[in-house]
């Protein structure tokens, strides 16, 4: 038996979930949340912990040489360096608005890359 103990981020209570796991590393109990939405993260941080990705996508013939940008929705936790190879990879030619999709459904997660600032072209 092993106990993890993680802070929920759903909403602004900040649960103190304490999740404990069997011999076999699976879920036995989940404690310390208010919500079903906290229980719920407790499953999902132990089995496949998901983050929404920030980062930044070279611009061509932009005022700026970079655009921020950031994942649609939380993908993966492993799947985090094989993205930002994608990313760093990747460009665009100004002009960029604000959430336009600069690569579409990244690695098959269904999450896209969008700009989270507007790039006007020289």
């Amino acid at each position: 038996m092993r106990t993890v103990e993680i802070v929920c981020v759903q909403c602004p209570m900040g649960c103190k979930l304490k999740i404990i796991m069997d011999e076999e590393n699976k879920i036995s109990d989940i404690s310390g949340y208010t919500c079903e939405r906290g229980k719920q993260y407790a499953v999902q941080e132990i089995t496949d912990p998901k983050r929404i990705i920030p980062s930044s996508i070279k611009v061509v013939n932009g005022e700026l040489p970079l655009v921020s940008v950031k994942t649609d929705r939380p993908v993966s936790k492993k799947l985090i360096s094989e993205i930002m190879l994608i990313i760093k990879k990747s460009a665009v030619t100004a002009p960029v608005k604000v959430g336009q999709v600069l690569v579409k459904n990244i690695l098959g997660t269904g999450a896209d890359i969008v700009a989270t600032r507007q790039v006007n072209a020289k």
